[in-house]
């Protein structure tokens, strides 16, 4: 099961978002109901979305199509910079990466921590 918390501010106009576990597709439909309340309540073009996926399991072949809903939806968004930070993991590294490339997301940066 996995588990996700939003957090915006304003002042450093940056949106947090923690991400652990594995995504089920339950999971993945809450997380974009929140997002896209969340994101209705600022100009996402002003602002950074963080995403602590330090925690996050390496994505299951039938999980990847919401994951890249999910890039799509930063990417639609508008977002001045999408960064993801992982733990030390070449393989969720090369996933993260590989769908970012798919959705044409351009504007990301993987960061190790």
């Amino acid at each position: 099961m996995g588990n996700f918390n939003f957090t915006s501010n304003a002042a450093a106009q940056k949106l947090n978002v923690q991400v652990e576990g594995s995504m089920s597709p339950e999971d993945a439909g809450r997380f974009i109901q929140e997002y896209n309340q969340i994101v209705s309540t600022f100009d996402p073009a002003q602002y950074e979305i963080i995403l602590d996926c330090k925690t996050l399991n390496v994505s299951s072949p039938d999980t990847l199509p919401m994951l890249e809903q999910c890039y799509i939806l930063y990417k639609e968004s508008g977002f001045k910079k999408v960064t993801f930070i992982i733990a030390k993991s070449p393989v969720l590294k090369m996933q993260l990466s590989r769908v970012a490339r798919a959705t044409k997301l351009e504007n990301y940066e993987i960061i190790e921590a």
